[in-house]
């Protein structure tokens, strides 16, 4: 069972220049992605990145991933991300049979993550797995300057809500032959639930960055 780490990484951000290579302690954000991909080394056997950009190409060379060119096709603002990922599996000669996705925005995981979550995906024989994290905030929706509450009761306690959970993005494991038709999550695709903090970062403003380096000087630097 060979399993391959993709890092989709374009060059250019509109809301956040860069961003993809923005420092945070003392790596860019690729890097990190990098880095938590070759300390798993008993589940990925190998590591690539994606990308448009000479700069991040030669900074994911420097720090052991491989590399494929992405061609500008495929490089759009609303291009999704599938399309990168079956590039890559079409521009190598070796056959892998998962893909594990890692996205550059999301710097900062649990260090047995990807340890735990592929233990549930290859036991329980699934096709696709995503990371999820529970939501308790009190949701709704305004029409006509109405507020109309989506899951809960107005007066109802946030403890008592209903569990509602969002995509976290900390990382996603398909079958090749998924990615290849274009699905990272399949129907069936198994919710590994992370209620962990650093969940809740998602890096698209430099207002998402400060947050991750608070917690990655809370959490990791203190810690080590």
């Amino acid at each position: 069972m060979k399993n391959i780490v993709i890092i989709p990484v374009r060059g250019g951000s509109k809301r956040f220049p860069e961003k993809n290579i923005q420092q945070l302690g003392e790596f860019p954000l690729l890097v990190h992605s990098i880095q938590y991909a070759k300390n798993n080394t008993a589940i990925v056997d190998e590591i690539y990145v994606s990308t448009d950009d000479m700069k991040i190409k030669e900074m994911a060379l420097q720090y052991g991933a491989k590399v494929i060119d992405r061609p500008e096709s495929l490089s759009g603002d609303f291009e999704p991300t599938v399309s990168a990922l079956k590039h890559v599996l079409e521009s190598i000669e070796t056959t892998f049979e998962n893909v594990i996705l890692l996205q550059a925005t999301n710097p900062l995981r649990p260090e047995n993550l990807l340890k735990e979550a592929f233990e549930v995906f290859k036991n329980g024989n699934y096709n696709s797995l995503f990371t999820v994290s529970r939501n308790h905030q009190k949701l709704g929706k305004i029409s006509e300057n109405k507020f109309h509450p989506f899951n809960y009761t107005i007066g109802q306690r946030s403890q008592d809500l209903d569990p509602l959970f969002f995509e976290n993005g900390l990382l996603y494991i398909t079958k090749a032959s998924l990615i290849l038709d274009n699905i990272i999550i399949s129907e069936n695709g198994y919710p590994f639930e992370v209620n962990h903090i650093f969940a809740n970062v998602d890096i698209d403003t430099q207002d998402d960055l400060e947050y991750a380096q608070y917690l990655f000087n809370k959490f990791i630097i203190h810690n080590s």
